[in-house]
Formats: C-alpha cells, sequence, structure tokens
C-alpha cells in the first residue's frame, strides 16, 4: 500500500522532529500522534537511529554555528569590561583571564593541528 508508506514515513519524520524539539519520548510521542512504545520501537530500527542521528548532528551543527557567530559579540564584551574604567577591578581581572585563557587555547590548538599535520604528512611519505 503506497498511501501508508508515504504516511508511515511523514509519521517517522515528525517523530524525530519531535525527539529534537520535545524534553522526552512521552511528549515526542504525543506530539507525533503515537503511542511511546511504538517511538521507542522505531528508535531501535537502524534506519530509523540513522536518520535521527543525522537530525541531532545537523540540529548540533546549527547550534555550534549560531555559537561561533556569537564570538565576535563575546570577545567585544571582553574586551570593553577589560578596558573599562568604572568597571569593578574584579571584573576587569576575569575579563582579562578570559582572554588570556582562551588565546592560549587557540595557540595550543593551531599547535597540535601542525603536529598531526606533521604526522600525516610523514606517515604518507613512509
Amino acid at each position: 500500500m503506497k498511501g501508508h508508506g508515504t504516511k508511515f514515513g511523514r509519521k517517522k519524520e515528525e517523530a524525530i522532529a519531535a525527539l529534537l524539539t520535545q524534553r522526552n519520548i512521552e511528549d515526542a510521542a504525543r506530539l507525533t500522534g503515537v503511542s511511546p512504545n511504538t517511538l521507542v520501537k522505531w528508535m531501535k530500527d537502524p534506519e530509523f537511529d540513522a536518520s535521527y542521528r543525522e537530525a541531532r548532528r545537523a540540529a548540533f551543527d546549527q547550534s555550534v554555528s549560531r555559537l561561533v557567530q556569537a564570538t565576535t559579540a563575546a570577545v567585544t564584551t571582553l574586551l570593553k569590561v577589560m578596558l573599562d574604567a568604572d568597571a569593578p577591578a574584579s571584573a576587569k581581572v576575569r575579563a582579562a583571564e578570559c582572554v588570556l585563557s582562551h588565546s592560549a587555547k587557540v595557540i595550543e590548538m593551531e599547535e597540535i593541528e601542525d603536529r598531526v599535520a606533521e604526522l600525516e604528512r610523514s606517515l604518507k611519505a613512509s
């Protein structure tokens, strides 16, 4: 039955969207219009699980992109607090610590990336 298969596929897509937005399986099942037992059964299906994982990764990637977009504003805020003559000393010190800490992490990551790239080049050469 083609119609049933199409509806069934759409229900699973709705279930995946509900799992991403609802706080638990029961709420996701209710929103989708299926029983929680059905949703749990679908979650054990490898095809459904793969689709759900892919959707979760896409949602996570989108969240990370939003965080990256906000970094400019975050750094601006840190620098403003750090340089604000009227800011409490404790806030200035905390902002300075954040700037230094994150800058050090970036340098460490760049060094690790360089070392990994060098190891990869060595492996390819041998």
